[in-house]
This record gives C-alpha cells, structure tokens and sequence, in this order.
C-alpha cells in the first residue's frame, strides 16, 4: 500500500464493539473492521507503568488491536493524516494508546457516514450495544435534531445479547430462526423484564414465536424511547445502522410498526466509525482556521454570590426560638411570612443544600426507601422524608405546581404531629380561570387567619406593605439584571448563576435581597463593560437553561460551557416578569403574582420561554427534566407544548433526562446528547461541526 499521510482514520469504541475505518483522500474505504470487545483479565482500565503497548489493560488492549488492524493494512500510525475517534467508551488517558486528533458525538458520526453513501437520507435509526437513537433533518430548522435512549438497556444490542444467551443460541442466528406471522408479544418496557419473561415460555412456545416476540419487543422499544422524533411521519425512508441492524428481524418489525421503508445500508456496523473517518478529512483540512479559544469572563469573584451564602445559612441554620418557624414550599409567598416575623424553611431548598453531599444524599433517599417512598417519587421529597427536619410552628404548600410536594407536606405534617397546623393553598392548574385571582387570595387570608391564630397574633398590615415594597425593589433591579445578560455578550457563566435561582428565593420581601441584586446589578455592568471590549453578541451560541440543574455536580453545565464552547447566557429560574405588587391590595396582588410566575401555568411558561428566546436572542434552549419528565415542571405535556413552540420559531431543543438529586441515576448518555447538539448547532451556523472559524479564512 502506498505510504504517505493520505489517510484518514474513524475509531468508534462502544459498549461492546470496536470499530475502525480507514479512508483514503478521495474519502474512498481503503479497509474497516468491526470486532467485539471483551475485558482484559487483570480488569485494570489503564497502565501503572509506562508501557503503552503491553495490551494487559483495557486500553492497552484497545492500542494493541489498533496496531494490530493497522499492520493488516500495511500502515502505520505516521501515515495517518487525522484521526477522530467517537463511541460511549472514549474516556481520559485513550490518547496515550491510540493518537487521535479530536473527538466528536456517535450521533453526529452516524449522520456523517450514513449521508456518505445516501446523501439524500433525512432520517437514521442507530441501534448500538449500549443505546439506540433517532436522527432527523428538520428542514424548517435547517438542522439535525436527535433523540437517545435513557438508562435501560431494552432497545439495544445488550438486550438481544441476553436473549440469545437464555435460549442458547448464537445472537447471530436469530433472524433466520424467527417465525414472522407469529403473534407473540413480550413487555418492551425492561431489558431484563423481557428476557425473563421469554426465558420462562422457552419450554412452552416454539423456538420462532419466542424470537419473534424478543424481535418485536426490541422493534417497539427503540421506538418508544426515541421515535418521538418520527411521529406522523409513516411512509418515509429510514436509515438503519448499527450492530443490532444485523437482525432482520428487527428490520423487519420496525417496517412493520413505523409503516415506513427500513434500509439497512452496506456497512452500518461501521458507520459510526466511517463518519469519524470522513470527519478526520474535513478537521485536517480546517486546522489552522478554527477559532478554538475558550469564551473567557470578567475575573473578579462576584461580592453578590457570598452575599447569597451568608444569608441562605443564616435563614437555614440559625436557631431563634423567638421567632416562629414556618415550612413552606418554593411558591407560597414569603411576604406574608416575613410580616408574621417568621422564620422560613423552604423545605425543597433545604433538600438541596444536601445535594452536594452524596453520602448524605445516598443515606437520606436509604431512610425514604425503607419508608416505603421509591423512585417513583421525587428525589427531593424523597430526601425530606429521610432526613430530619426541626419541627415548625406552621407549614404552607400549594397544590400547583407539584400535587406530590403537597402529598408529602400533608405527610410530614402527620408524622411530625401538626396535621392541624398545615394549610395547602388550592392553585388552579392554569391563570385563565375567572375567579382564580379571588380563589388564591381567599386562600391566603385563610392561611394568615390560621397562622395568626397559631402565632397568637393578628397580621400587621403594614409590615405586610413594607414586604411587598422591597420585592417591588428587589423585582425592578432583578429585570435590570436579566436585561443586562439579554442584552449583551456572555458575561458570567450559566453553570454558577443558576444556582441563584432567584424566583424561588426565600427573601422576596426583606431588604436583603434589595441589596443582593443592586450588587449583582453593579458587579454585570462592570463585566459588560469588560466583555463588550472583547466579544459581540454575535459571536457565541446563547444558550437558554431550562429548569434546574443537576445539584450534585456541575459537570454537565462545564461540559456545555467549557468543552463545547457553548455559553449559557440565561437561566429561567432567573427570570422576573410578574407587574409590580399593588401595595394598596398587597394580598390579592401576591394571589396575582403566583398566577403570573409561569411555573404554574405551563401555557404562560412557555410565552416567558419564547420572549426570553426573542429578548436575548437565545439559539438554543436545554431543559434539563429532573426525575426523567415525572416533576410536573419538566413533564411530558410540558415538553411537548414547549418543542412544539419552540418548533415554530425554528429554535432547537434539547431534553437531558437526569435527576436533580440522584446521581445513582444521571444516564451516561448525557454528555453524547450535549456534544451532538452543539455539534448540529455548529453544523447549522458555521457549516462545520467544529465550530467558528476565522474572519479572514470565512
């Protein structure tokens, strides 16, 4: 084989198989293998040592099979123009046993490869060992758009390798051993729920009908976790790649499920590795005019952020018996609280303060499940059933948004002996109701008559008008804020000012957060003034968050601003937009401004989404559904209602299912799902996946 760096070289290492591609300058397949991977007897990731080449560890053993294709193909590694690798299993230290030169998402791999022999192919199907997913070109976004599967392995290569495995067959001979007009249906819910289930009718139901079952099962369950993106759409063609697409059966059954033609392509256990392969040509020849400087900020430690600590301790951690406490949710007005001269725990909040702490977390949510509390149930709540909490004079929750959250008020309450002292504010569903506005404020005057009666004295009135006055002020400086951020280049990063997350501060109506967000204020117009000198406003993506993030790391959030070069610009736990409380009807203002929050109406919600997206000039939006869409606040028929939105201003979404609590169950899909996304976001603006390039080479 001719010497010479002409080639170009994809590695895609999944959960279960190595793939490579080698490709010459006319992006011509020069060779490609596919293998499948086993661990290493001394189960030791990477070297002690400094042998790179032993192959007595898992990457070692990665390099060595490297070396040992390339051999075959009468190449070294000095012959190899670029390299990109992809895969689930690209982890730190690789580049000591396989050079490469970047790395990019399998998602848009798989697009790359799949468009090199079917350019005109719009929507992919890819089936790995690990996960599957579903890539469709969006001709009103002018952009890919992609789903993938969560933590369950059904849907996946995985889940026929155990098929296989309990009836004792070679995984590769199921296809020709299934009976097509078979009827048999197995749950496509859980991997491991299926295979038991077929495992226990092997002696009852011919060999054919068991498969055609497993076939259909894994068919309907790549669809129920990513065909979303297919809906309404019989009829077209689809690509389908990857290991699992040497089934034709399950071929076969997707045909048949999604009423649309299933082409199975030439190399589609290699795609993922050929798009890598493609890609590697196309970075070579953009070294050199890709602007790959970090988007940097203003240095100076905001003053603001501490002012915030020190207050959040103090409110949580003091213990003044001279002033009652009151457990309260994030949406039950604290002004009201404040006049009483109460003091506030808000007891979400306080969950999360444990959030960093995951051997407190693990040991909390250990108490809620031998309580009988599950993951079915929200990861906060179940954190306050499994921690103790300082019994209150009074608590106050709302029935909207989270009927849950009230749920375990009303059973804390009950454990704690004060079911008589814990009143639940009924909040309709949606603003649009006619009397909502004089429901909630009657609402509210029961519970200051209640708390009153309690406390053993009446609300004072004007302490009631001084508290809804500082949040006027407090209201006014934080639109100031947020304009600021709209309004300009990044100027701090997203990853730390969600956890300001001042809608749902505790201090709305004390003179404290007046002060935080005047010096918020002062510390964003010093750092506007720094960034504008440096960037314009054109010149990142600006990423709208969605939601809260994950609390027990913030890796996610660094990944998104610091590897992928993507600014998060804004939060929506930081937007403001209810009118100013009328001090002349402070409590039937505060029933007005609950209505207004957003959070409670999913339709007005998503009128905030879409003026912040038009204010800001936001490119994207990422909503991160805690609790994998169970929390009423990032739900199934709220992320609907927001895509379809969204859909018609042509902005992107992105969907990380995770939970805000427990790391136990953060996919490791996340980080894939962010890469692609930026990548197609790159794709779309800069007509590459790598990002800007240079002014002068435009």
């Amino acid at each position: 084989m001719d010497s010479g760096k002409n080639y170009y070289m994809g590695i895609d290492i999944g959960s279960t198989t190595f793939k490579v591609v080698v490709l010459n300058e006319k992006n011509e397949i020069v060779n490609h293998t596919y293998q499948r991977t086993r661990p290493v007897e001394t189960q030791r990731l990477a070297c002690s040592g400094h042998c790179s080449s032993c192959g007595n560890c898992n990457l070692g053993s990665i390099g060595k099979s490297l070396n040992a294709f390339l051999t075959e193909c009468d190449l070294a590694l000095s012959d190899i123009a670029c390299t990109i690798v992809t895969g689930s299993q690209i982890v730190d230290g690789l580049r000591r046993f396989v050079p490469y030169d970047q790395q990019v998402s399998e998602v848009s791999a798989h697009v790359v490869g799949a468009r090199h022999f079917h350019p005109d192919i719009d929507a992919i199907i890819d089936c790995g060992g690990q996960d599957s997913k579903c890539m469709v070109f969006d001709p009103a976004m002018n952009m890919w758009i992609s789903m993938m599967s969560g933590v369950c392995a059904a849907g996946t290569g995985s889940y026929l390798d155990s098929v296989a495995a309990k009836l004792g067959i070679p995984v590769e001979e199921i296809a020709g051993k299934v009976n097509y007009e078979a009827d048999t249906e197995f749950s496509s819910v859980c991997a491991v729920l299926s295979a038991t289930s077929i495992n226990k009718f092997k002696n009852r139901i011919p060999i054919g009908d068991l498969l055609a079952g497993a076939c259909r099962a894994q068919a309907r369950t790549i669809l129920n976790s990513v065909g979303q993106l297919l809906l309404h759409q019989s009829g077209r063609r689809i690509l389908f790649q990857g290991g699992v697409a040497s089934n034709g059966a399950v071929a076969h059954f997707l045909k048949e499920l999604t009423g649309s033609e299933i082409i199975v392509p030439r190399y589609h256990q290699v795609m993922g590795a050929l798009g890598a392969a493609l890609l590697a040509h196309q970075y070579k020849e953009l070294q050199g005019k890709l602007v790959l400087d970090k988007i940097q900020y203003e240095p100076t430690p905001q003053k603001s952020i501490a002012m915030r600590v020190n207050n959040t301790k103090k409110d949580f951690f003091s213990h003044d018996n001279s002033r009652p406490l009151v457990w309260r949710n994030l949406f039950f007005p604290t002004e009201i609280l404040h006049a009483f001269g109460a003091r506030i725990l808000t007891l979400e909040t306080y969950a999360s303060l444990f959030g960093r702490n995951r051997k407190r977390v693990k040991q909390a949510l250990d108490i809620a499940a031998r309580k009988g509390f599950d993951q079915q149930t929200c990861s906060f709540l179940r954190i306050l059933e499994g921690i103790k909490q300082e019994k209150p004079a009074f608590a106050v929750s709302t029935s909207q948004p989270c009927q849950q959250g009230e749920r375990i008020f009303a059973d804390l309450a009950e454990d704690h002996g004060f079911e008589d002292r814990f009143f639940s504010l009924h909040t309709p569903i949606n603003s649009f109701f006619s009397n909502a506005v004089e429901q909630i404020a009657e609402g509210l005057q029961k519970a200051i008559d209640m708390m009153g009666k309690t406390f053993g004295k009446k609300l004072d009135m004007n302490k009631l008008v001084e508290a809804c006055e500082y949040s006027n002020q407090a209201a006014a400086i934080s639109k100031k804020c947020n304009e600021l951020r709209w309004t300009s280049p990044p100027l701090i990063r997203g990853s730390k000012a969600v956890y300001n997350a001042v809608i749902f501060s505790q201090l709305w109506g004390r003179p404290e957060l007046v002060e935080i967000q005047k010096a918020y204020y002062e510390e964003l117009l010093m750092k506007k003034e720094w960034a504008e000198k440096r960037y314009k406003i054109e010149d990142t993506h600006r990423l709208l968050w969605l939601h809260l993030p994950p609390f027990y790391d913030n890796a996610h959030l660094d990944f998104i601003e610091n590897s992928c070069n993507a600014p998060i610009v804004f939060e929506e736990t930081n937007y403001v937009g209810w009118d100013l409380l009328d001090l002349k009807d402070p409590i039937r203002s505060l029933a007005k401004r609950l209505l207004s929050s957003g959070f409670l109406d999913p339709k007005l919600r998503v009128e905030y989404v879409k003026k912040v997206v038009q204010m800001a000039k936001i490119t994207g939006c990422i909503l991160y559904t805690h609790g994998f869409g169970r929390c009423s606040l990032a739900d199934r028929p709220f992320t609907k209602k927001l895509r379809a939105e969204l859909e018609k201003i042509a902005l992107p979404l992105l969907t990380l299912e995770g939970d805000c609590m427990d790391a136990s169950i953060d996919p490791c899909s996340t980080g894939t799902k962010i890469a692609s996304f930026v990548e197609a976001l790159n794709l779309k603006r800069y007509n590459n996946l790598f990002g800007k390039i240079r002014q002068e080479m435009a």
